[in-house]
């Protein structure tokens, strides 16, 4: 219980300091070599922040059989990688049809011409900029082409970046075409908080 309380009051406080979303990294240590948190700790955030959107980034082998375990702890947005699953339409419906918004992520080795065919499937498309699994890796600037492509090719999609964002680079994202930064370590890791949110939204504001 001592866990999931200090999880509420890391997210509370995220949220208090002026973010948008909680992006929540569900990892299986199958998928990813390290293992996070489940459906019952979402559920029990959902209970003690009932206003905020959550994200739930699943870096999960089998995405499919965490579907309506995690609409039913009130995600918002679910979010899989293209990698980890082999009926991408079919996680999609899915997904949909437990009423939740749909992500789709590709690791950084994986070509963005892989999902291009599903991008009219889902609400957003997600960029790792870093290998999926761990925080504090540095951000691979490299993967800006495939952004520019996107944005190129689907101007109304939602574009994330995740992974080692920080002021430093958000700038390139945005100008790249993402809308939707998921910042981690630049963030948790800052004695002040709303400070460093504000940062990052100026930064933001000056690259578009």
């Amino acid at each position: 219980m001592w866990w999931k309380n200090r999880k509420y009051k890391e997210c509370q406080e995220i949220m208090d300091s002026g973010a948008d979303f909680l992006h929540l990294d569900v990892m299986d240590g199958h998928f990813v070599p390290n293992l996070t948190f489940g459906h019952p700790v979402v559920k029990c955030l959902r209970t003690k922040i009932p206003d905020a959107m959550f994200e739930a980034h699943m870096m999960v082998s089998h995405p499919e059989k965490w579907v309506q375990p995690m609409a039913d702890a009130g995600v918002n947005r679910y979010t899989f990688h293209l990698e980890a699953t082999n009926d991408i339409e079919a996680l999609v419906r899915k997904i949909q049809e437990a009423g939740m918004k749909v992500g789709i992520g590709i690791k950084p080795n994986t070509p963005v011409d892989d999902v291009i065919q599903y991008v009219d499937l889902c609400d957003l498309v997600l960029i790792m900029t870093v290998e999926p699994g761990f925080g504090g890796q540095k951000f691979m600037q490299n993967m800006m082409p495939k952004i520019k492509f996107l944005r190129s090719q689907f101007p109304n999609v939602d574009i994330e970046v995740d992974g080692g964002v920080s002021h430093i680079n958000i700038g390139c994202c945005a100008q790249a075409g993402a809308n939707v930064i998921v910042a981690g370590t630049a963030v948790t890791g800052a004695k002040n908080k709303p400070e460093a949110i504000k940062g990052l939204r100026d930064e933001w504001n000056k690259a578009i």
